[in-house]
């Protein structure tokens, strides 16, 4: 019996690789023939998913298994990045491939609710636009935190179909974003396409209902591209049987209320919908066919379990940054498989693109690379990854095993590889590594968007008026 090897099984047909990939350090691109039978593409995206809150990743007080069986089944990545350690800012570079910070939209980490000047451009190329140009369906159901109609939004930016919510956060149960200290009226919640809509249920829920509609409606003919974006695990911290909290609960805030128990109870929830969703995909015929792909916007809230690392939503330490993230594809990835490439959001476009046999926009090159061949069983490639962030005038490169981080005034230098905890700081012991990454930094930076003076989302005082 031959042994399964689908990267040398496919590497005839992606020749283009060959070379432009050997330098994922660099920006590349490679564009497969377009397929006889293009795959769909179902991505789920968590929302504050820490790194350990899968029990494939170490999840210690409660059971994913869904989740862990979609990994048995596929690719388990073990340095998969987000580009932010905050959800909006992410979503941009989800949605173009690129980094952030090269369109106004990223630079607020969160966009505020209140701001009808910003969000994703309608002219920027996204994942869904350019599958569309390939001939996909498309439909996003859940968050989208990229600004709202009538100057954004998902239908504007390549989806034919949205149901889900605009702002950073609903109650699961009324799903109504619960108003914010000092404020009368909550804001309005769910809406299909552009009409605001009322349904019945736990959010987590609703939402995958709306999916399994999609692909109960999939005739077979185009392939289609569906992004289910959960609002869970974000806070308000209610489980699945908590319709309770959601009258006592008296703001919209991060630390009213939650615990251990609660917070389990509603990655669970999340769980047990994905099966469903799952389900639904095998029900029509459709599993064999489809790249499913499960990942977070960022690190671990204060529920969340990051273990082996440190730091938490919001800053650039590996436990607000690193993110559980499978990847399954029958037939074309080997099943219980473990990559360890490293990687972040922006590569998912490039990615599905050449598994879809798509293309980029030339005028908009993508920062992110297409890990496609890592996926298969290729070797790993070395990478340069970086990030910034206001709060806390926060930077961070990634280059081999090194990284560079700074928080204020204080600066690091952690070899990850022996040191995951980001504990011992041996700027002093690797000068010469230390300058490297700080310029390498420089040098990114001047190429990003600058900050503006005052953000949309601060109020006089500089209070977040709609954080993460």
């Amino acid at each position: 019996m031959v042994e399964f090897d689908p990267y040398r099984r496919r590497l005839i047909k992606r020749s283009a690789y060959a070379g432009g990939l050997s330098l994922l350090g660099q920006t590349a691109w490679a564009r497969e023939a377009a397929p006889e039978n293009p795959p769909n593409i179902l991505f789920i995206l968590a929302d504050d998913l820490g790194y350990a809150d899968l029990s494939c990743y170490g999840a210690r007080d409660y059971q994913t298994p869904v989740l862990d069986n979609l990994a048995a089944q596929g690719v388990k990545l073990t340095q998969a990045y987000a580009n932010s350690a905050v959800c909006s800012a992410t979503r941009t570079a989800l949605m173009t491939g690129r980094y952030q910070y090269r369109l106004p939209v990223g630079l607020e980490e969160p966009v505020p609710k209140y701001n009808a000047d910003l969000g994703l451009p309608p002219s920027a190329p996204t994942v869904a636009s350019l599958l569309k140009k390939a001939g996909y369906q498309t439909a996003l159901a859940g968050k989208w935190h990229l600004g709202a109609p009538p100057n954004f939004g998902p239908l504007k930016s390549g989806f034919d179909h949205f149901f889900g919510f605009y702002p950073g956060g609903l109650d699961y149960f009324t799903h109504l974003g619960r108003p914010l200290t000092g404020e009368q009226k909550p804001y309005e919640g769910l809406y299909e396409d552009e009409r605001l809509v009322t349904r019945e249920g736990y959010l987590t829920d609703v939402l995958a209902d709306d999916v399994i509609a999609r692909i109960g409606a999939a005739d077979g003919g185009a392939p289609f591209l569906i992004n289910l974006h959960f609002n869970a695990p974000h806070w308000p911290w209610e489980g699945p049987h908590d319709a309770d909290i959601a009258k006592r609960l008296t703001g919209l805030r991060d630390d009213d209320g939650g615990n251990l128990k609660i917070y389990g109870e509603m990655v669970q929830a999340m769980d047990a919908a994905i099966g469903r969703v799952l389900k639904a995909l095998d029900s029509k015929g459709l599993a064999d066919n489809t790249i499913v792909i499960f990942t977070s916007d960022n690190g671990g809230e204060r529920f969340s379990d990051v273990w082996p690392f440190v730091g938490m939503k919001g800053e650039l330490l590996e436990g607000g940054l690193r993110v559980p993230a499978i990847v399954r594809w029958p037939g074309h990835l080997k099943a219980g498989a473990k990559c360890d490439q490293v990687t972040i959001s922006m590569d998912w476009v490039p990615t599905l693109l050449a598994a879809a046999g798509g293309a980029p926009d030339p005028a908009s090159p993508f920062d992110g690379q297409s890990i496609l061949p890592q996926l298969e069983g290729a070797p790993t490639v070395k990478r340069e990854l970086f990030w910034r962030y206001h709060a806390n005038d926060q930077a961070a490169v990634r280059k081999d095993n090194w990284k560079y981080i700074k928080i204020l005034d204080k600066e690091y230098l952690f070899d990850l590889a022996s040191d995951q905890r980001e504990r011992a700081n041996v700027k002093d012991h690797q000068a010469a590594i230390f300058a490297e990454l700080k310029a390498d930094f420089a040098a990114w930076n001047a190429k990003m968007l600058p900050y503006p003076e005052k953000f949309y989302s601060e109020t006089p005082k500089g209070r977040m008026i709609d954080r993460y």
